[in-house]
């Protein structure tokens, strides 16, 4: 199948060649990012042109003073010098495939302890490093994932897979013993449960948490009394998902349950967990979807109406009593869509950091003063080759489900280039599963298709989280398909209003995206020119019937349980791998990666078998493997642009867009 794909596509790798060293030449390829504090250094990551992977790096802070959202690392002469702790492009060397999933460094600023991946199948193995001399120390942590986090600075906490690759285990390591004396602190044998581990902004305690799809319960570990063991913070009850973090004699908890779906927020004290007061309460409006802590501040990141917010409030000093948060200070933002995610920030600031972007806004990064209300913008990522913000134009639809719900579409394009009479093309975007928000945020390889006339576009579709909870409710289960006819139904209403054509229309998702793909091609073949599929999960039924493979069990909450004859019957009206049947479909591409553990790739490799023997026209139907790499394609920031072009080459072939050149 790759030499084949290499075949059809041979006629266009001059021009996929061209499109990579374009969109490769977008990039400032000598960086750093923006400098976290944390005690008496910066933290940063560096990128160096031609190197594939970043370097960890640190410096000294002279001035010890409270920071400042005018802080400015200096790198002049009068600078501390730089600390490069960790070359991820030297240990990468000879390898297909390097990740660090984790760089987590001890309170005391001595240690990092660093989770690696060499194969893509997300398996890690952690290895401790004295930063000052870049000696190891001990025997790396074998077989783990990457969730760990340091109890102090001689102690990691860290959590290892069954044979599904399901966390199960959650363990207590002690520095330089051997991993085979590590204590086991909880053992979750239900295997719809999975574990995760969080540590409070004010690092005095760890969360562990036991999670479904539908129910999460929490356990807190105190640093300074691990002889103490897990101690229960919230209750392990059906369809209750909590989220907790610490700040002064009290936990904060971000509780959900069928109620309160878009979820509540609650205090509590430290001696007294069961005495919860209500901070913020439950909306049907307003989706609670995460939040920080501060000395002084908490700061609530919400959706409203499909876009995200963020409120800042104030907290009473420590030992006073809390109460309902009040007159909080929201942040503003300038585009009609964009994407808002929190950042690392210094617990005993006054400063929150947030990154911000939208469809035409590079991701941009700012400190936010909680007092003043002063925001300063430390970073965006540059973006060369002339690129000018104010050429291109967002904007915010709605598309009306056959069930009249109505679906919010971001689309993007440029100003000067479309003419929005229906001879436009366009690509849509779609995913749609477990409640993820598919924020429209900046991708700078976009602008190869955008910069030749392109139109591009997000279906919000049901199964996401964008709308809120009952949005992700409504889009899973045995309401699956609403998933499937939003999407359609977006397409229908971009065709209708002229933004498009069903012979110019081009269709990608990636995982449970290409699960979306796979249907929608199935069910309106008609209505699309192009599609790709990128490591699709297309054959529901056979792999939910499987509880032997990584995933399966803990899925059974989001797309049923196919043992039970109701949902059987239902997965199958809507599996790609079970619905392909003899009628035209559109040019296709389904991509896949051998060591992937979340969609096995004999999944992709069965859809597209029985796409050839059944389909009906001589449309181009490839399949690319990558066999050097997992779930999320190569590794290298290089290689992931190669993968762009590669994907952007098939789609202007197929739409036949790509110019005539005598070589």
């Amino acid at each position: 199948e790759n030499a084949y794909t290499n075949l059809v596509l041979s006629d266009v790798k001059q021009f996929q060649n061209q499109l990579y060293t374009e969109i490769r030449g977008r990039i400032k390829e000598d960086d750093i990012t923006v400098p976290i504090r944390r005690g008496g250094y910066y933290y940063y990551k560096r990128t160096l042109k031609g190197k594939e992977y970043v370097q960890h790096c640190r410096r000294c802070i002279r001035d010890d003073g409270a920071a400042s959202v005018f802080d400015v690392m200096s790198t002049g002469p009068e600078a501390s010098e730089e600390h490069l702790i960790l070359d991820e492009n030297i240990k990468a060397e000879g390898r297909d495939y390097y990740s660090i999933g984790a760089f987590k460094v001890s309170p005391n600023n001595k240690l990092v302890a660093y989770a690696e991946d060499t194969k893509g199948h997300e398996i890690y193995n952690v290895y401790i490093m004295d930063i000052e001399n870049g000696t190891l120390l001990g025997k790396p942590l074998t077989g783990i994932t990457s969730y760990m986090e340091w109890a102090g600075d001689d102690s990691l906490v860290y959590i290892t897979m069954d044979e599904i690759l399901r966390p199960d285990k959650v363990w207590l390591h002690k520095l330089e013993t051997d991993q085979s004396n590590d204590l086991c602190l909880y053992h979750e044998k239900d295997d719809m449960f999975s574990l995760d581990i969080q540590a409070s902004e004010s690092k005095q305690y760890l969360f562990i948490a036991s999670e479904s799809k539908t129910t999460r319960f929490l356990f807190y570990l105190e640093k300074l009394k691990l002889e103490s063991g897990l101690m229960a913070l919230t209750p392990r009850v059906s369809g209750i998902d909590t989220t907790a973090s610490h700040c002064g004699n009290h936990f904060f908890i971000k509780r959900r349950s069928d109620e309160f779906y878009n979820s509540e927020l609650l205090a509590c004290p430290v001696d007294n967990v069961t005495e919860t007061t209500i901070l913020l309460p439950h909306s049907e409006s307003v989706k609670l979807q995460d939040f920080q802590l501060f000395n002084d501040h908490i700061v609530v990141y919400e959706r409203e109406n499909g876009l995200p917010s963020i409120t800042v409030y104030n907290l009473p000093p420590i030992g006073e009593p809390i109460g309902r948060l009040q007159n909080g200070r929201t942040v503003d933002f300038i585009d009609p869509v964009y994407s808002v995610d929190p950042e690392e920030s210094q617990f005993s600031s006054t400063i929150v950091r947030y990154s911000y972007s939208s469809l035409r806004t590079p991701c941009s990064v700012y400190d936010y003063d909680m007092k003043t209300g002063i925001s300063v913008l430390k970073k965006i990522k540059t973006v060369l080759g002339g690129f000018d913000p104010s050429s291109y134009v967002t904007e915010r639809k709605w598309a009306v489900a056959s069930d009249g719900t109505q679906v919010p579409i971001s689309i993007f394009y440029k100003k000067d280039l479309v003419k929005l009479d229906g001879s436009d093309p366009m690509l849509l975007y779609g995913y749609g599963s477990y409640e993820v928000c598919i924020d429209p945020s900046f991708k700078a390889s976009r602008l190869s298709l955008v910069d030749r006339g392109f139109i591009f576009a997000i279906a919000h579709i049901r199964g996401g989280g964008e709308m809120g909870r009952l949005w992700y409710e409504n889009g899973k289960l045995l309401k699956k398909k609403n998933t499937f006819t939003d999407f359609i139904a977006c397409a229908e209403y971009l065709i209708e209003n002229k933004y498009c054509s069903k012979e110019k229309l081009c269709i990608n998702g990636r995982s449970a995206g290409g699960l979306l793909i796979g249907s929608v091609l199935n069910m309106r073949p008609d209505l699309f020119k192009v599609a790709v599929a990128g490591v699709p999960f297309v054959d529901v039924v056979t792999t939910m019937l499987d509880p032997s493979i990584p995933l399966t069990t803990s899925e059974w909450e989001e797309w049923g349980d196919p043992r039970k004859e109701e949902f059987y019957f239902y997965m199958k009206s809507y599996s790609p791998v079970d619905n392909i049947k003899a009628q035209h479909y559109p040019d296709i591409l389904v991509t896949a990666g051998l060591n992937d553990p979340r969609v096995l790739y004999s999944e992709p490799a069965k859809f597209v078998a029985k796409l050839r023997e059944l389909k009906t026209d001589d449309n181009i139907l490839l399949f690319k493997c990558e066999l050097g790499a997992g779930h999320f394609s190569k590794s290298g920031r290089f290689e992931k642009l190669e993968e762009d072009a590669f994907t952007y080459a098939f789609i202007l072939k197929a739409l036949n867009m790509i110019p005539l050149t005598t070589s």
